[in-house]
This record gives structure tokens, C-alpha cells and sequence, in this order.
């Protein structure tokens, strides 16, 4: 066992289980309806509360990404609870109050344990957790568990350093909470390997929780995680503001490989390579994901770092 002080933290009660709130990642959309369906058999219970949630049926009903907004850029406190409702209201942001009352409010002792809201990217970046927080240390022991059990697919942290009312994705509803981004997959497409591997990522995080809720203790230890710096759009077309390249071969599926000052970055429609002008050498992630043509984001940056995590457990003994 580590030297470090074991931290004592609340047990997992109350933890949410999230697809579609991207209604053209099918992996989670099909994992949460198959869940669904075996609860309606009996054969998925669970020793805690499990709240399953398909989180924007209409979109998914309509394979898309949203109909009207990004719902998975509606939960700021600001959204949430300043923005006035009216009849031109987007659906979206409607669905957004409707699942903070449901799995919040966010930032509230009412709110539930955990939540994992699940996700696929067109980018080769295996399976990713992402989260708000770098010291959280139930969803990092939970990364750490994933790390060390699958063979099949790399698993990663990446961390968005915003504060939590800033916030702007469902995970952030809960205590605890992260997204878990599996690909390559393209969108509106299932794979085989990458439901698999989600699959199999959902399973080892609700095995780690009925263990931790049992009393069981967790030794700490060093993680590696990956804090996002910035983006970088696509070069553009200074007056009809298209992009006037796309990214070059030598980057293109090499998420989370280092990048260098002078790498290839893009390659433009008429041939010129563009290289990367920062100052630090950054690990590239999210490298040409579709859904983010739409954002301005030709891929984003982050450091990586290692910090040790307590060993832990739960205060039921």
C-alpha cells in the first residue's frame, strides 16, 4: 500500500450512464438502448442506483449531431439558469434543464455521484476520458483501473482546465464526472471493435465502483494526463473564409504522438506544406474531427504531465 494517507470519500449511490447526447455517435446510442433493454428483462441490476439516460432523442431519433444547438455546449450555470425560456427556445436547451433536474441541479448536494457520458470522435484517439478536473481523484482511480485492465485499445485522461460554472458539458452535472470519447469511428457508422471497446470500458468502470462502494481500498500511485492548451483552426481563404487545406498525411491518425516546432501540420489545395509555428512541442488531439469543422478546430494541443494520486476508499467500512 502507498505511504500516502489514505483519502476516505462517499460511496457511489447515485451514478448516470449517458448516449446520444450526440445523436450520430452510435456506440453509446446502441450501448444505452441495450442496457435499456436488459433492465427490462432483469438482468442489469446493479448494487447502487443506475440512471440510464438517452440524453437528446430527438436527435437521435434524426441521426444527428443536434437539432438546433449543441446540447453538449448547454451546461454553463448561465445556460442552465439565466438564459430566459421562450417559445423560440432551442430544443436543445429545453433538454438541457429537463436532464439537470433529472440528473442535478449541477453543483448541488442533490446532484448524482457520477456521471459518464459517452461519446465517439472521427479521430484516432482511442478511448479518452475527458474531465474538468486533474484532482478528482474517484474519476482519475477510475482512468487508472481502465489503463491497466484493457489490452485492446490505449486509454488516456485529458483534463479542460475551465472552472465548473464554465463548464459546458453534461458530465459536469454530476460530483464526479467524465465523457468517454472512443474512436475512430466515423459519425452516423457503428464499429464492431470500437462498441466492443466502450462496452468494455463501461463494464471495468461499473466493476471499480460496486468495489469501491464495498470498502475496497485503492492504492495511489503516478498517472499520466493530458491538460488541453488551445486549438488551431484550418487555414482559410482570406475572402471566402473556406478552409484552403487539410491536414497533412504525416499528422493525420497520430492523436497524442508529440508535435514539433516545423512538424507538418497541413496541407493546402494547391500543395504547400504548412508546418507548426509554436513555441513548445504539444500533443496534438482530436486531429480532423468532423464534427468540429463546424467549430473552427482542426485539431487541439495539450501538455502532458504526471501527478500522483492518493491511495483511496470509501467511508463505508
Amino acid at each position: 500500500m502507498s505511504v500516502m494517507n489514505v483519502v476516505s470519500l462517499p460511496t457511489l449511490s447515485r451514478v448516470a450512464l449517458c448516449g446520444g447526447t450526440h445523436g450520430n455517435e452510435l456506440s453509446g446510442i446502441y450501448l444505452v438502448r441495450e442496457r435499456l433493454r436488459r433492465r427490462e428483462k432483469g438482468a442489469e441490476a446493479e448494487p447502487f442506483a443506475l440512471v440510464t439516460v438517452m440524453s437528446n432523442p430527438r436527435a437521435v431519433q434524426q441521426c444527428r449531431r443536434y437539432t438546433e444547438t449543441d446540447l453538449n455546449r448547454c451546461f454553463t450555470e448561465a445556460t442552465l439558469s439565466s438564459t430566459p425560456v421562450s417559445d423560440g427556445t432551442p430544443y436543445e436547451i429545453l433538454r438541457a434543464r429537463e436532464l439537470n433536474a433529472l440528473l442535478g441541479p449541477k453543483g448541488s448536494p442533490e446532484a448524482v455521484d457520477l456521471v459518464c457520458d459517452l461519446h465517439n470522435t472521427t479521430a484516432n484517439m482511442g478511448l479518452c476520458f475527458i474531465s474538468y478536473s486533474d484532482c478528482d481523484w474517484i474519476c482519475l482511480h477510475i482512468y487508472r483501473h481502465l489503463q491497466r485492465e484493457m489490452a485492446t485499445i490505449p486509454v488516456r485522461y485529458v483534463h479542460f482546465d475551465l472552472p465548473i460554472g464554465e463548464a459546458y458539458s453534461l458530465e459536469s452535472v454530476g460530483k464526479h464526472g467524465f465523457a468517454m470519447e472512443v474512436g475512430p469511428q466515423s459519425h452516423a457508422v457503428v464499429r464492431s471493435n470500437v462498441y466492443m471497446a466502450m462496452k468494455e470500458g463501461v463494464q471495468l468502470m461499473l466493476d471499480w465502483i460496486r468495489l469501491f462502494n464495498s470498502g475496497a481500498q485503492f492504492e495511489g500511485g503516478p498517472v499520466e494526463l493530458y491538460t488541453k492548451v488551445k486549438t488551431i483552426d484550418y487555414p482559410r481563404d482570406s475572402e471566402s473564409h473556406h478552409i484552403s487545406a487539410a491536414i497533412h498525411p504525416e499528422l493525420q491518425d497520430r492523436d497524442f504522438c508529440l508535435l514539433h516546432p516545423g512538424d507538418p501540420v497541413f496541407l493546402t489545395f494547391s500543395g504547400e506544406t504548412l508546418r507548426y509555428r509554436g513555441k513548445e512541442p504539444l500533443y496534438p488531439f482530436f486531429v480532423n474531427e468532423g464534427a468540429y469543422y463546424e467549430k473552427g478546430i482542426a485539431l487541439s494541443l495539450a501538455r502532458r504531465r504526471r501527478l500522483s494520486i492518493p491511495s483511496i476508499q470509501s467511508e463505508r467500512r
